[in-house]
């Protein structure tokens, strides 16, 4: 068994005796390894969100809030497929490292033989890969939207000239180029913010009210746009 198996087998093991606990001697026994093993394990699962907690004293151990846990994925191997490849063309976008997490998580809860189905028809596709440079953009960007805090951005115009903006960050938009899309206040208007010509991003201690996000300032922009939650339930 190799760690994802065993990571997932340790949920399923939890979430089966829940609300009673499994100390991690026992865990270590019936997985055939040592407690520290069990232990670090345990530690990843919760880094990554899985609601697991211990309880102290002599009968206690670790415990799974089972109301918070999801059963195995009723997901098939063309499906997980299907969700590698539409996750591959986000490798350019703010959310590529979310994607590979998305679907590593996706695969780690599948059952063992669903996952091998997956791997073997993965096996058998091949993508044109463009390289992508590694940047710090996207999570820098990602970050101050989620908490209203003001960017200073270093932004190129199209003749290669940067100057400094500070801009309130108000969302994404995406297509054939992305772009961050913030009220700018050198203009004092909404204003959209290639990503590939951010050539500096940091995040400022200032937060701003939350402003409407109207994309029709944004002029040829703003046209014909789908919001993401229109396309996907995000209920």
């Amino acid at each position: 068994m190799n760690r994802t198996e065993r990571l997932y087998a340790l949920v399923e093991e939890l979430r089966a005796v829940s609300p009673r606990p499994r100390s991690a001697r026992w865990l270590a026994e019936r997985f055939g390894v040592s407690i520290r093993t069990i232990e670090r394990d345990l530690g990843a699962l919760q880094q990554s969100g899985v609601p697991v907690y211990a309880e102290p004293g002599r009968s206690g151990g670790y415990v799974v809030d089972k109301d918070h846990t999801l059963p195995p994925l009723t997901i098939t191997p063309a499906e997980a497929a299907a969700l590698a490849v539409a996750l591959h063309r986000l490798s350019d976008t703010p959310f590529a490292a979310d994607a590979r997490s998305a679907l590593y998580k996706v695969f780690a809860v599948m059952p063992k033989r669903e996952r091998q189905a997956a791997r073997e028809l993965a096996a058998r596709v091949r993508l044109t890969v463009n390289p992508v440079r590694p940047s710090e953009l996207p999570r820098t960007l990602r970050e101050a939207l989620s908490t209203g805090r003001l960017l200073h951005l270093r932004y190129a115009d199209a003749r290669g000239a940067t100057a400094d903006r500070t801009v309130e960050p108000l969302g994404f938009l995406g297509g054939d180029h992305w772009y961050l899309v913030g009220w700018c206040r050198l203009h004092s208007g909404v204003r959209g913010f290639r990503l590939d010509r951010i050539r500096e991003a940091r995040a400022l201690e200032e937060t701003a009210e939350p402003r409407p996000m109207d994309l029709s300032e944004l002029g040829t922009l703003g046209g014909a746009l789908v919001p993401l939650d229109e396309l996907y339930s995000f209920a």
